[in-house]
Formats: structure tokens, C-alpha cells, sequence
């Protein structure tokens, strides 16, 4: 394939980076750390960060790759890069290879980070080529990812993690996996999709109103536990209305059909973002 700008596009489009926004995870522990002024640990959060950047784009260019055949055929999928052929097998599986010697490179020297990685890249691969078709561990996976990501921004670079948010992790991934499923069944192809058949609607919105009430339970503790008055203070409990608003909101979007790309939904919803600026708003008050 000859190198012009748009074969360059399609190896970006390839990548998904706007995929990448799920990496934020990493920033968890460093945030209700608030240990943001201490420069190594911030670019030891930001090399993690990139690291599942890399992974995280490796997996979905050889997802592609491995489901080229079959993307093809889909109404939607079609139109991927390899799927449509803007993209060749070779370029493709040259570039999963730069990104997995990228996040290698990121993670040297951190032995826990690696591990993390590796596990993450085993997790994900065993998903698109076979675990995605079992119910409930299909969710599951995803929801370690998720927290491979925190765990990632946490232990691998020294920030203890608080128990209570570690659970709401947990529960808000599990949450959002469900969510996903749900906006799937929407979708006219969700019927030829073997996984979907172990999801019946009112299944997924018994899964789904179980991980929202455990999510807002858990973080409203965390909120009000000890160790974050102690390092928050009172402005902590005032972010759990906006967690209701937020995921309330979210599940609204879902049962409209939206919420099958969570990050691509997640940043085109006004109210959604506005929720996630009022948060930030509130969590940094001190500093205003």
C-alpha cells in the first residue's frame, strides 16, 4: 500500500484513539490522591497511561485484523479500516507490533506495571477471540480491564488504594459492561451475535439496576468514610448527587439505544460531560 495521507489516517483510525479516554482510570489514584504536585509520581502515572494506551490500541488493531472477515459484513463494521481494505494485513500487524514495543518500552524498569500490562493484553485477546461469546464472563472481562487501569495508577507507582474505591470501580465497570450489552440488543445484528442470546432485556436491566445501586452505594461510603473527610473533607459528599445525575442520565441514554461506544457516547452527551465538569468543579473547590 502506497503512503499518502489517507493510509496514514486509516493506521490512526486503526489505533481508535478515542478509545483512549477509558485509560483514564490510571488518573484515579493520583487524583483523590491529590498528590498531583509530586512530579516523579506524576510521570510515572503518565508513562502507565501510555503504556494502556499502546495495549489498549495493540488489542483492538489485531480484534480487527483476526475479525476482517466477518467486520466485512457488517452494516456498520464494514467500514473499519481493514475491514474495508484501506488497510492491509501487513501495515496492521507491523503497527500492533511498534505499539506492543511501545508499551513494553513504557513499562521497563516497573516490574508491577508489566505485569499488569501483560495480564491486560492476555485478558483482551482471550475476549475478542473467544470470551466474548460467554455470558456474564464477557462482562467481566471487561470490567477488569478497567481495573487493571487503576491498579495500574495505584500500586504499580506507590498510591495506596483506597478499598472503597477499588469497589467502585468494580461495580461502575460492571455497570457500564451491562450498558453496553444493553445498547447492543437495540441493534438489528444483535440477533446474530451468540452472546446476545444469553442476555434476555429483562435480564440485562436486573444487572444493570444491580451495578448502578452498588456503585452509588459504595461511592457514597467512600465519600463518607474517614480517610476521605480526613483528606477531602465535606466537599466529597457534595459530588454524590452528581454520580446519581450521572449515571441516572447514562442509563437513559442506554435504553435510547446509545451507549454501545461508551467513550464515544460518554463525550457526546452535553449533560454527561457537564455532570463530569460540575464534579471536577466541586472535588478542586479548595483550590478556587
Amino acid at each position: 500500500m502506497p503512503f499518502s495521507f489517507s493510509s496514514l489516517w486509516a493506521l490512526v483510525r486503526l489505533m481508535r484513539p478515542h478509545q483512549w479516554v477509558k485509560n483514564v482510570f490510571v488518573f484515579a489514584g493520583l487524583v483523590f490522591s491529590q498528590r498531583w504536585e509530586v512530579l516523579p509520581l506524576d510521570l510515572a502515572v503518565l508513562r502507565a497511561f501510555a503504556a494502556f494506551c499502546c495495549a489498549s490500541s495493540m488489542v483492538y488493531v489485531l480484534n480487527d485484523w483476526h475479525d476482517r472477515a466477518s467486520d466485512a459484513l457488517h452494516p456498520v463494521k464494514r467500514k473499519r479500516p481493514l475491514a474495508s481494505g484501506a488497510v492491509t494485513a501487513a501495515p496492521a500487524l507491523g503497527l500492533a507490533a511498534a505499539l506492543l514495543a511501545a508499551g513494553l518500552w513504557l513499562a521497563a524498569g516497573n516490574h508491577t506495571l508489566l505485569m499488569l500490562l501483560a495480564l491486560y493484553v492476555a485478558l483482551n485477546m482471550a475476549y475478542s477471540w473467544r470470551l466474548k461469546q460467554v455470558a456474564v464472563v464477557d462482562v467481566a472481562i471487561i470490567a477488569a480491564g478497567f481495573m487493571l487501569r487503576l491498579l495500574a495508577g495505584t500500586v504499580a507507582v506507590g498510591i495506596p488504594p483506597s478499598r472503597w474505591l477499588l469497589l467502585t470501580g468494580i461495580f461502575m465497570t460492571l455497570y457500564l459492561g451491562f450498558c453496553k450489552r444493553k445498547a447492543e440488543s437495540f441493534q438489528e445484528e444483535a440477533s446474530q451475535r451468540t452472546v446476545m442470546a444469553g442476555y434476555p432485556p429483562a435480564l440485562i436491566d436486573t444487572f444493570i439496576a444491580t451495578t448502578m445501586t452498588a456503585t452509588l452505594t459504595t461511592y457514597s461510603l467512600f465519600a463518607t468514610s474517614p480517610e476521605a473527610q480526613i483528606q477531602h473533607g465535606e466537599r466529597l459528599l457534595y459530588t454524590v448527587p452528581v454520580v446519581v445525575f450521572a449515571l441516572l442520565r447514562y442509563t437513559y441514554q442506554v435504553h435510547r439505544g446509545h451507549g454501545e461506544d461508551v467513550a464515544r457516547d460518554l463525550l457526546r452527551d452535553g449533560w454527561l460531560l457537564g455532570a463530569g465538569l460540575l464534579w471536577l468543579f466541586i472535588f478542586l473547590s479548595h483550590r478556587f
